[in-house]
């Protein structure tokens, strides 16, 4: 009999005892599909010659099927474990939600709400009255909107404000950040004309001044993101802005990025001003992002003066850029955090990771050490090491935090292969290879972290 007629066929596998069981459990097209893809496989091995006997026995493709059908049940979207040790991690989903919003995110996607309902009147209302108080309340503006996400939010303040006419933009702040998101094709986009003043490193007051016609609609200011000018620098400051703005009847827009609510300057972090100083500073609109130094869902907040804030609420493209039930909840959870500062220091994991002192994470990373040692074989070892965190999502790009690091070594696997097998475990362990050592960078571990990982690390002994 040749080697490819040994190779049972699909109506005999469907008989097999532990194949009627994953029938019982999944439905009939998934174990088939699951069934014709390992046989394919055993075929392409036996062509290859890299066929072994041992893959015809029937607990073999047993254990294959289930594999794969376990795989191709699994849920795509899935809970990674960050010990990269970069805080706002744009592929990890930047910031973890405080836990303290989970049960309203439960009340509201699992039952209905007042979305859209003025519960005083009994009649229609808006979403964005859910959360636009509070907003105005934390930073000091008189009104605010929240769009999916803050390009969205860039993309509709320049639409409604200044379609068909010039924004005055500095050179040095015609960035591009992630996902290929540049300043002048949004603006392109919004329908705006950019006009560009200064140069790469300097810009002067006297730039946006000679720069103002009367098709100029707004002055824009935007963050840096995550690069850096140093050196023979300038810029206008946003108080300096203003006053230009003022005297030629010409709102300012600042797009500031992170959108940070404290001042995290006694914790060493500095650099970054509040949302609250742009408000100060007069700024007539401001977008920022929900879901980075803010710590909550991604989101495009946009606070300012009422008159500009209102041409956005009634723009045809809010729709299309509108917000869902649940970033609405796990909004107005994060945000009613920052009503009690120190509450949101040690509730909002993002602000939490940014804050932790170096001798906090020293302790930390010497009791996970030791929890995990305790449940790990002795082929597996942890030693500790000073190392550097980074806070990500585009903001302080120059920024070291000081950090504590678990390298992992296992006897006979390369850091290459440890990176590999705890990426691919159910619940992925993801670290960063340093000197050819794999680490685990305790600032961005949570604490209902350390379960997985003591189970990726014993799985590497086996």
């Amino acid at each position: 009999m040749t080697l490819f007629a040994r190779i049972p066929k699909v109506d005999r596998i469907l008989e097999w005892d532990g194949i009627k069981a994953l029938l019982g459990l999944h439905p009939r097209p998934t174990v088939l599909n699951a069934v014709r893809t390992v046989l394919d496989s055993i075929r392409s091995s036996a062509r290859s010659g890299l066929f072994r006997e041992e893959e015809l026995h029937e607990s073999s493709i047993t254990a294959r099927i289930e594999s794969e059908v376990a795989r191709a049940t699994a849920f795509s979207l899935r809970r990674v474990v960050n010990g990269t040790g970069v805080v706002i991690h744009t592929n990890l989903g930047r910031s973890p939600l405080s836990k303290l919003v989970k049960p309203l995110l439960d009340e509201i996607a699992f039952g209905y709400s007042n979305l859209e309902f003025d519960l005083e009147k009994g009649e229609r209302g808006s979403r964005y009255s859910h959360v636009e108080q509070l907003l105005c309340e934390l930073t000091g503006a008189e009104a605010a909107l929240v769009v999916n996400n803050n390009a969205a939010a860039v993309l509709l303040a320049l639409s409604a404000l200044a379609a068909g006419k010039e924004v005055i933009v500095s050179r040095g702040e015609l960035v591009e950040i992630g996902g290929s998101f540049r300043i002048p094709d949004v603006m392109s986009q919004g329908g705006a004309i950019l006009r560009e003043v200064g140069t790469t490193n300097r810009t002067h007051p006297r730039d946006y001044r000679q720069a103002i016609t009367p098709e100029t609609a707004l002055l824009l200011k935007v963050h840096s993101s995550n690069f850096a000018v140093i050196g023979f620098t300038a810029e206008v400051a946003a108080t300096e802005l203003v006053a230009i703005g003022r005297e030629h009847s010409v709102p300012v827009m600042a797009d500031i990025g992170s959108g940070c609510l404290l001042d995290l300057s006694r914790f060493g972090i500095r650099g970054e001003p509040t949302v609250q100083e742009f408000v100060q500073a007069g700024i007539d609109i401001i977008t920022f992002s929900g879901d980075k130094l803010l710590g909550g869902p991604q989101a495009g907040i946009i606070v300012g003066r009422k008159e500009c804030v209102a041409p956005l609420k009634r723009h045809p493209l809010l729709r299309a850029l509108r917000i869902d039930k649940l970033t609405l909840a796990s909004l107005e959870g994060t945000l009613r955090l920052y009503r009690d500062e120190r509450q949101a220091l040690a509730e909002i994991p993002t602000l939490r990771m940014l804050t932790a002192s170096a001798d906090e994470l020293a302790a930390r990373a010497r009791s996970i050490a030791r929890r995990v040692r305790r449940a790990s074989p002795p082929a597996i070892r942890l030693t500790l090491t000073n190392g550097i965190s980074q806070v990500g999502g585009g903001a302080y790009p120059l920024l070291e935090l000081a950090t504590t690091l678990m390298a992992v070594e296992a006897d006979g696997i390369s850091s290459q292969e440890i990176e590999i097998r705890l990426r691919g475990m159910e619940v992925p362990v993801t670290g960063r290879i340093h000197k050819g050592r794999f680490l685990l960078d305790v600032r961005t571990l949570l604490d209902d972290d350390i379960p997985f990982i003591a189970a990726a690390l014993r799985s590497l002994a086996d």
